[in-house]
């Protein structure tokens, strides 16, 4: 399936990893959002589990090894062409993810990496979508609200 212009909507997921009140936010090195500051995130791969997808993204986009905390937000992008075409349509499920090793480097999918204090964030073109998430993972570390969703794979293989 092409990301262009779509078929169906493609699932992706994205991590915020907070340490000592930074959260990290790669900018993006691909379209649909080339050039822009978000967090760090890819496509989930057949047969992949959503937990799975956010370990590996996580990984290859900025060299982080990472463990899945919980869900922090569902949420559709969806980028429409001058035509009124639906040219990407993209499901995210954003995790909390806490650091477990690796060092801080972009790869090819990304420009640039950064561990960004929340006093400022505001320097940062972040969508709106992308500052409310990060919000409330960052609630959720400071001992906030309780996780709203659970993660769970629910296979099926034919007999």
């Amino acid at each position: 399936m092409t990301r262009d212009y779509p078929e169906r909507p493609i699932v992706g997921v994205a991590a915020v990893v907070i340490e000592d009140d930074r959260v990290v936010l790669v900018r993006r090195g691909r379209p649909p959002a080339y050039g822009e500051w978000s967090l760090p995130g890819g496509a989930v791969e057949p047969g992949e589990s959503l937990e799975e997808a956010v370990v590996r993204e996580v990984a290859e986009e900025i060299g982080l090894t990472v463990e899945v905390v919980e869900v922090v937000a569902v949420l559709d992008r969806i980028f429409w062409d001058q035509e009124g075409e639906v040219h990407y349509h993209y499901v995210l499920i954003d995790f909390l993810c806490r650091k477990t090793g690796g060092n801080l480097q972009a790869s090819s999918d990304a420009i640039s990496c950064s561990q960004v204090p929340f006093s400022a964030l505001a320097q940062y073109n972040l969508t709106k979508e992308t500052r409310e998430v990060i919000g409330k993972a960052y609630q959720r570390v400071s001992g906030g609200s309780p996780p709203i969703y659970t993660v769970k794979t629910a296979t099926s293989i034919p007999s």
